[in-house]
């Protein structure tokens, strides 16, 4: 399928710059991704049998999902880098960009002739930057990693699910997190390089990025309260988690001020002396008599219905959600999607989070292996 090269708008931040991209599965996609939507001329380096992660599932109209999502607005061009013509290709693709982005096993890119060091020699106002799981340094550097193996390794799944057993996130957050990590890395550098004209090597590990979100959890196990798993509840904050009601539909709330409880103490659990009992009076009461606290609130919302309990938490302005699943997203009022293109026809999918008002963004299509625009 050929289709024309859509034009960036005059307002799109990164137009004029252009991207090659020596990609697979998710965090490096999601970092290009998110160029491209900017207007980023995003070259998209696949092996001739194209990026692993287009086979992943087949439910975006027989494509997978993570590949629509991931690779809107960019082109294809197929490179047999195991070929000498293969890495000419790729050397030249490089040599005309401003950003080169690589997430392949470690020391891939160096017998490519695309290593950092050989790059930034040749080209000194080229962005470089390196996804890896561990880095370039440490005993685990050599190791390949993808998303749950760094979810395992990192601890995060320690302290993920229910009390019985360690669990994944839903989502592949470590991926999500490093992509959007090496996304402000580089825009950060695009702004260096515009005062000085220098560009920069920049090395992401999935492994430091989860580590660095595991900041919170980490400190308090060094300091003596090492966290557990509480499902959707929180370690450091009561009451905060879920509740059940009398027609049983379940309502997560969130406390998270002393004057916050008092108010739904006086409103909600009709007990106003909960706000100057000892016992509950400040959250590090309330976390350590966790029992009496939650089986307090779960007392209230058994008495009510869920649409009670939403019209009263509301009138108190507590914050509050209902536990949704994917069906439930989907249908969800609140939901904002965006439609891209693709070889199979148009996707529907959630919009980017950013919003610049005055500038709304089109988002271009996705590529078939090997497809260019222009």
């Amino acid at each position: 399928m050929q289709s024309r090269r859509m034009e960036p708008s005059l307002k799109s931040p990164l137009a004029g710059l252009t991207v090659v991209a020596l990609e697979q599965a998710v965090a490096a996609p999601y970092c290009s991704a998110r160029l491209a939507d900017a207007g980023a001329r995003v070259i998209k380096i696949e092996r001739p049998e194209g990026d692993f992660a287009r086979g992943y599932d087949d439910v975006a109209r027989g494509q997978s999902s993570y590949f629509v999502w991931l690779n809107r607005g960019k082109e294809s061009v197929v490179v047999d880098a195991a070929t000498a013509e293969g890495k000419a290709r790729l050397a030249a693709l490089v040599a005309g960009a401003d950003v080169f982005i690589q997430n392949l096993k470690p020391g891939a890119a160096a017998r490519l002739g695309v290593g950092p060091e050989e790059l930034r020699g040749k080209h000194p106002r080229l962005i470089c930057c390196s996804i890896s799981g561990y880095g370039d340094e440490g005993p685990l550097a050599a190791r390949k990693a993808y998303d749950l193996l760094i979810q395992a390794e990192s601890g995060l799944a320690s302290i993920t699910g229910s009390a019985g057993e360690p669990a994944r996130v839903g989502v592949s957050i470590v991926d999500v997190a490093t992509g959007a990590a090496a996304h402000a890395a580089i825009l950060e550098a695009l702004i260096a390089r515009g005062t000085t004209g220098a560009g920069a090597d920049i090395r992401i590990s999935m492994f430091d990025v989860m580590a660095d979100w595991l900041t919170v959890p980490l400190l308090n196990h060094e300091g003596g309260k090492s966290p557990k798993r509480l499902g959707l509840a929180h370690p450091s904050i009561a009451p905060y988690g879920v509740f059940k009601c009398r027609d049983g539909k379940s309502i997560l709330i969130s406390i998270q001020s002393d004057r916050e409880w008092a108010r739904l103490a006086a409103v909600f659990l009709n007990n106003p002396g909960a706000a100057t009992d000892p016992r509950f009076a400040t959250n590090v009461a309330r976390v350590r008599n966790r029992p009496d606290t939650d089986g307090m609130v779960a007392q209230a919302f058994a008495a009510r219905d869920a649409r009670d309990a939403e019209t009263v938490l509301s009138e108190a302005d507590i914050a509050f959600a209902a536990v949704n699943d994917m069906a439930a997203l989907a249908a969800h009022p609140h939901l904002r999607r965006i439609t891209v293109g693709t070889p199979n026809g148009p996707v529907s999918y959630p919009a980017p989070g950013p919003r610049v008002v005055g500038a709304e963004r089109s988002y271009g299509p996705v590529p078939g292996i090997g497809e260019r625009r222009g």
